[in-house]
C-alpha cells in the first residue's frame, strides 16, 4: 500500500467559472488558473502522484506549457490514474477536504463523489469529499481564495 497527500490552493477571481470535483457551482467567482482550476482535482492528483514518488501536477502538466491552458482537470486525472495503473497500483480510497468561504457546497457534494468515482471507475463509496470554512478567518475565509486537500490510498494490484 502507498499513501499520498495533495493540497492546492486558487484566487477567487469574479467572472471565473468555479468547477469544483468536475462539477459547476452558480455564482459570481471561481478559481483562477491556468486550467479550469479545479482546486480538489489537483489535490487528489497530487495525492497520487505523491503516494507514487512520481512528482506533481506541475512536473506532468505545467502551467509553462499552453497545451494544459483551459485543460479539463477530470480529463487530467484519467490520465493520472492511468499512470497509477501502469505502476500496478489501484485507489484504495481517496478522501477531500474543500475548503471556501461561500457558496454552500452541500448541495453539490453527491454529484462531485460521482463525477470523480466515474473518472477512475471506482466505487461512488471510495470517495469522500467534505466542505468546510475557516470561519472568515484567511485568504478562504475571506473569499478571496479557495483550497483542497486530498489523502489517497493506493493499493498494489495483482499482476
Amino acid at each position: 500500500m502507498r499513501v499520498g497527500f495533495g493540497y492546492d490552493a486558487h484566487r477567487m477571481k469574479k467572472g471565473r467559472r468555479c468547477v469544483l470535483c468536475a462539477v459547476e457551482i452558480p455564482g459570481d467567482y471561481g478559481p483562477d488558473g491556468h486550467s479550469d482550476a479545479d482546486v480538489p482535482l489537483h489535490a487528489l492528483m497530487d495525492a497520487m502522484l505523491g503516494a507514487l514518488a512520481i512528482g506533481d501536477i506541475g512536473k506532468h502538466f505545467p502551467d509553462s506549457d499552453g497545451k494544459w491552458r483551459g485543460a479539463d482537470s477530470l480529463e487530467l486525472l484519467k490520465g493520472v490514474y492511468a499512470m497509477v495503473r501502469e505502476r500496478g497500483y489501484a485507489l484504495g480510497n481517496a478522501d477531500l477536504t474543500i475548503v471556501l468561504e461561500t457558496p454552500k457546497l452541500s448541495p453539490y457534494i453527491g454529484e462531485m463523489r460521482e463525477r470523480v468515482a466515474g473518472a477512475l471507475g471506482v466505487e461512488t463509496g471510495r470517495i469522500s469529499v467534505k466542505a468546510t470554512t475557516e470561519e472568515k478567518m484567511g485568504f478562504t475565509g475571506d473569499g478571496t481564495g479557495i483550497t483542497s486537500t486530498a489523502v489517497v490510498l493506493l493499493e498494489e494490484t495483482q499482476q
